[in-house]
């Protein structure tokens, strides 16, 4: 009994260190400071204004490249920074936005997601700061955002790069339904230790530092704002959006150099939670999605990182920059 009840009391103090440790963040992050300078372009879309985020970083000696940055559903454009400093040392200008419902950007109480929408948004962003050609570079939920912004605006397009992306699979074909409503619910249950958990074990196989966990903290302090029902709404829109419009029937129309990037310890794949452990076991295999999305691609180049998780750009960095700055040099 007295093993058990300082078991409860060891559980008690992590708790409570872990929540100490959190910020608590604003809905738009008007507290948490970025790596470079923030800028905003007010976009008047589906009858209201809302303000897109975004870092435009110029290459002290640039090479005319623009690589466009965009980040996955569980982050925002802060988590590019180391990225962002290794091409801009290598002459190329970099673009990195805050999509709608996420980091700096409007959080709207109603809006339509589509990443048709998404795309165009870049587009207008694209546009009005003269750009004529990019690198668009996605990760994860990016990546599927990316694929969309490449098969509606390939002349924008001359290279696609997909950092384990997710989209590979048609989820809705293996779990069951899910609501708005549904997903909603879930996202109000979330704090620092259920965030944690899930990150650790999908993205990371059981490891985790300091590194790892700034990211996790970013989203455990938004659970602190009494606003949070806000962020767990548009989260919740998202989630349905990923759901209901998948990219991966459309890789064969694909035009332009495409390089996939593969952490092929990922097991990353959306509702696992509802399905049996034997569907469970079949979803998210990147060590095998990877080789199947190239065959699909018409120019593709696929660059496998093993033993790295969901997280290239952060897990193993070296690697990860490796493969992309031979690939911009390259093709």
């Amino acid at each position: 009994m007295k093993q058990f009840l300082k078991l409860i009391v060891c559980l008690f103090c992590v708790f409570t260190v872990q929540t100490q440790e959190l910020q608590e963040l604003d809905i738009d992050l008007k507290n948490y400071e970025y790596p470079y300078e923030v800028d905003f372009l007010k976009l008047k879309i589906q009858k209201s204004t809302y303000s897109m985020a975004y870092m435009h970083i110029e290459a002290e000696h640039p090479n005319g490249e623009t690589v466009v940055l965009l980040h996955g559903k569980n982050f925002n454009g802060a988590y590019w920074q180391n990225t962002i400093d290794t091409l801009q040392k290598s002459g190329y200008n970099v673009l990195v936005p805050d999509q709608i419902g996420f980091g700096k950007s409007s959080k709207p109480e109603h809006f339509q997601y589509t990443f048709q929408q998404l795309a165009e948004n870049i587009k207008m962003l694209i546009d009005t700061l003269g750009i004529t050609k990019t690198t668009i570079v996605g990760h994860s939920m990016g990546g599927m955002l990316a694929t969309r912004l490449a098969l509606m605006y390939p002349e924008l397009t001359s290279k696609l790069v997909l950092l384990n992306p997710i989209g590979l699979e048609d989820w809705k074909t293996k779990i069951p339904y899910q609501s708005i409503d549904d997903w909603y619910e879930q996202e109000l249950q979330k704090d620092y230790q259920s965030i944690k958990t899930y990150q650790q074990k999908n993205y990371y196989a059981g490891e985790w530092n300091e590194n790892y966990a700034k990211w996790a903290k970013l989203l455990a302090g938004w659970t602190l704002n009494k606003n949070y029902s806000l962020i767990a709404w548009n989260a919740a829109l998202t989630y349905d959006m990923i759901l209901t419009q998948p990219v991966v029937y459309e890789f064969e129309n694909l035009q332009m150099p495409t390089l996939l990037i593969i952490g092929t310890r990922d097991r990353t794949a959306l509702g696992k939670n509802l399905v049996s452990e034997e569907v469970k076991a079949s979803m998210g295999l990147y060590d095998e999605l990877g080789e199947i999305t190239a065959s699909r691609i018409p120019n593709a180049k696929l660059v496998e990182i093993p033993d790295t998780g969901h997280l290239p750009h952060i897990e193993a960095f070296d690697k990860f920059t490796t493969a992309l700055l031979a690939y911009l040099k390259n093709n």
